[in-house]
């Protein structure tokens, strides 16, 4: 679990053999030992385990009540992309440095989004915001939600302060909604299928490209959420997060525990 990069091993032989190596030596000893570079991702000290492994369950059971009502679970949640580049590593060629233009929009020139996505069919909803998400907005694209799915509807979202006051709890009244809010466990955003939306918005529209200013921002934005129609097995497959291996293998070790009777019928083994 060592953070470990080249320096680390030049001042580890130092201390342990009084020897100085160079950089490419120190990084040629890293390779030999088995260590590749990967983006890394959050270990969520605050997560309770306990409350993750009920909602996998609890999840397991959300699915077979859609499934039987024909109903639909969305996973949702909310961002911002600013007009200036996002930096992420690209190719250059060796020597050369790495470089991206920048005209440094100010941070007022930015654009947010509500995003909501199907892992069951690749449907993807989106709505821009004008301003900070709240109550109202939230409330505002349920509504748009409910208008575009008439059946029955489950919404996954986090315990962000956006995602409660008077504005949703308002809407909840609505008569015969059909709509059920389920909040994810404490800093669980592995958990949510929709982050993997805005990573995507971020690799294909921002990602080492300064757009300027808002206006191309909500142009390459929604451009993006346009064409989300046409790629919803690519959806399918990248919004797939821990929460759904997980279910997928509770309902498996389920299903080994039940076999066939010669009649046909089910029996406990």
């Amino acid at each position: 679990m060592a953070n470990w990069n080249w320096k680390v091993v030049r001042e580890f032989i130092e201390r342990s053999f009084g020897l100085t190596l160079s950089r490419s030596s120190c990084l040629s000893y890293l390779h030999r030992l088995g260590f590749v570079i990967k983006r890394p991702k959050k270990r969520l000290l605050k997560a309770n385990p306990e409350k993750r492994e009920a909602f996998i369950e609890f999840y397991g059971a959300l699915r077979t009540e859609a499934q039987v009502l024909g109903g639909k679970i969305f996973f949702v949640d909310e961002a911002h992309f600013r007009a200036d580049a996002d930096l992420r590593r690209k190719w250059v060629l060796k020597g050369e440095p790495a470089l991206v233009d920048s005209t440094s929009p100010p941070l007022s020139e930015k654009a947010t989004y509500y995003s909501a996505v199907c892992l069951e069919t690749g449907e993807v909803e989106s709505m821009e915001v004008s301003g900070n998400c709240n109550a109202e907005t939230s409330a505002a694209f349920l509504q748009q939600l409910r208008s575009r799915y008439p059946q029955s509807l489950i919404v996954i979202w986090d315990n962000g302060p956006a995602h409660h006051g008077d504005a949703i709890r308002d809407y909840l009244k609505t008569p015969d909604l059909k709509m059920q809010l389920v909040p994810l466990p404490g800093y669980s955003p592995d958990f949510n299928a929709d982050e993997a939306i805005w990573d995507w918005v971020r690799e294909e529209v921002t990602a080492n490209f300064c757009l300027g200013t808002k206006l191309k921002v909500r142009e390459k934005v929604g451009h993006f959420f346009t064409e989300l129609a046409n790629r919803t097995e690519e959806i399918q497959r990248r919004c797939r997060t821990v929460l759904q291996a997980e279910a997928d293998q509770i309902t498996k070790r389920a299903g080994n525990a039940i076999g066939l009777t010669p009649n046909g019928a089910t029996t406990l083994v």
